[in-house]
């Protein structure tokens, strides 16, 4: 992505004088909150009325340890179990409440002090600024326009389009390199890990920068499996689109066995994950990714929950996966629940529109548009999955993000965890920068050879 508008550059070329008019997100004035009574990022800079969410101050501060827990002598203020739910079900998820049914002896949800640690760099900031009065959503909000400049588009959403696109579009540190684990559970609590190492770049990170070819390019991507030897030299590659009605996303995938790449245009939408034995669907990854065209998306409005977060003692580096993966769930003493402003969007299958989820609930943090919590229904609108993030801020690298993604089966008794780096050294490389050509066919076929 140039962050430029093609149809300003050709209409300066040809010599014509007429000028694009974008309809922009919100006013001037509506944009001139943002830093004020908004956060620069959109959030609500005020604290709430019962004093339980604090005002944002800044957030954590750049240059700190990366796994250092600033609130580690902190204790609980209370924790929810299947038998005190009702009480507490105002703060609570559908899914939520229904995992905390269906595991009543061994689920529960440690509630601590909120902080509101989330901080971005000034470019961040500053992009954000700009593109609340500039950016909108185009082919029926299925793209974002040309002009839109990294990071998030829409600050003060308008819609649940335009929050959900915030999620999609939101900072990772603009490149970076990680190595996890992805573990699906079985519902005896046995599992196998299965490693992986990923590759993502925006455009103006790469180490030529942007160029015309990226014009519409959100983010390059590229996964390889590392373990379990069955599955090893496998490889994906993603070249992920602003607009997926202009140039749909396209795929590839180097298959080890067959010593082939293919293109692989069903790595979308509900077709099965990338080795998640059948647990999440490939818009399951990072809790929500792709084309948003099968649903309709509303903005239910803000809300009080109790989400993952600050999740420090889930990512300490003496904690080995068995210590953290138990029958059923995540171990609960791991957890860190916080009680944070939310954005809902309600997501329902378009009529004639085919997905295996007819309908998700997003509740998408304020302060880092990262979706915190995701409820998934079937065809019978009954709730299958639950998805958690449970994110913390990467200090060194002034980046919030995931240290662990769960998506549970509430029929299967079955769950599946991502994101994971526990036995993996510092997992995350924020630092890395990678050329166009890293991100090609040939490139995974190179990587993929055992």
């Amino acid at each position: 992505m140039t962050f430029k508008s093609t149809a300003l550059i050709l209409s300066s070329a040809m010599g014509l004088s007429f000028s694009l008019q974008l309809m922009a997100a919100v006013s001037e004035t509506e944009a001139a909150k943002l830093g004020n009574s908004l956060t620069p990022m959109g959030a609500e800079m005020a604290g709430n009325a019962a004093g339980t969410i604090p005002a944002w101050d800044g957030g954590l501060p750049p240059g700190g340890e990366r796994f250092k827990d600033p609130y580690a002598d902190e204790q609980p203020l209370l924790t929810i179990t299947a038998e005190n739910a009702s009480k507490h079900k105002q703060h609570l998820t559908e899914g939520q409440l229904a995992l905390l049914a269906k595991y009543p002896d061994t689920f529960k949800m440690n509630v601590y002090p909120t902080h509101r640690s989330a901080s971005l760099p000034q470019a961040q900031y500053d992009y954000a600024r700009s593109n609340a009065v500039q950016s909108e959503l185009v082919d029926n909000g299925n793209g974002l326009s040309s002009n839109t400049q990294e990071g998030v588009p829409f600050p003060i959403p308008q819609s649940g389009l335009e929050v959900i696109w915030n999620h999609m579009t939101r900072y990772r540190g603009g490149a970076l390199e990680r190595t996890f684990v992805q573990v699906p559970v079985h519902a005896n609590g046995n599992f196998v890990p299965v490693k992986i190492t990923e590759k993502m770049s925006w455009p103006n990170y790469l180490k030529e920068g942007s160029t015309a070819k990226d014009d519409n390019i959100l983010f390059y991507f590229v996964q390889q499996i590392k373990a379990p030897a069955r599955l090893t030299g496998n490889v994906l590659l993603v070249h992920e689109a602003q607009n997926q009605i202009a140039k749909p996303r396209e795929a590839w995938v180097y298959n080890a066995g067959q010593r082939r790449v293919r293109r692989a245009p069903q790595i979308a939408y509900d077709a099965p994950g990338t080795a998640s034995d059948g647990q999440r669907t490939s818009d399951n990854l990072d809790m929500f990714n792709g084309a948003p065209d099968r649903y309709d998306w509303n903005l239910v409005g803000k809300e009080e929950i109790y989400i993952p977060y600050n999740s420090y003692k889930l990512a300490d580096r003496n904690l080995k996966y068995t210590d953290i993966l138990t029958k059923g769930h995540l171990n609960p003493e791991y957890s860190r629940y916080e009680l944070h402003r939310v954005w809902k969007v309600e997501a329902t299958l378009k009529e004639g529109a085919r997905h295996v989820y007819a309908k998700r609930v997003f509740y998408i943090d304020e302060d880092t548009w990262q979706a915190a919590v995701v409820d998934h229904f079937d065809g019978r609108d009954q709730l299958w999955r639950v998805g958690e993030a449970h994110q913390m801020q990467y200090q060194d690298a002034q980046v919030p993000w995931l240290t662990a993604e769960a998506l549970y089966d509430l029929q299967s008794n079955r769950y599946l965890v991502g994101s994971l780096t526990n036995e993996e050294g510092d997992g995350f490389d924020f630092n890395a920068r990678f050329k166009h050509s890293d991100f090609t066919p040939q490139a995974i076929r190179r990587m993929g050879k055992r």
